[in-house]
């Protein structure tokens, strides 16, 4: 008897998958604007998974686009203004752990 169960359990799994792979096949018919909306979309996720992919593979480059990024903010190479401050007051011997004796 559990024969003929996990007989009939297969064969209505084995027409499911069937009948499932069968209506994911049926070509949907879709206006002109539709076509040319999804035609975009596709574009532009293929364009930044490349740009994904080329940044994992060289990361030089993205460590470029950020410096352009930075150029372009005029930030570029510059220390924050809090970085100066501690690194005046090093310079000058003022912080750097002098001892006074009485």
């Amino acid at each position: 008897m559990n024969d003929w169960i996990g007989l009939v359990f297969l064969l209505c799994l084995a027409a499911g998958a069937f009948l499932g792979l069968k209506m994911l096949s049926r070509r949907r018919t879709r206006s002109e604007e539709e076509f040319e909306r999804g035609a975009d979309e596709s574009a532009s996720l293929l364009g930044a998974g490349v740009a994904a992919l080329q940044g994992i593979l060289d990361p030089s480059e993205q460590r470029a686009k950020i410096e352009i990024a930075e150029s372009k903010q005029g930030r570029y190479q510059k220390k924050s203004v809090a970085g100066k401050l501690n690194d005046d007051k090093d310079a000058s011997g003022d912080e750097l752990g002098r001892v006074e004796s009485d």
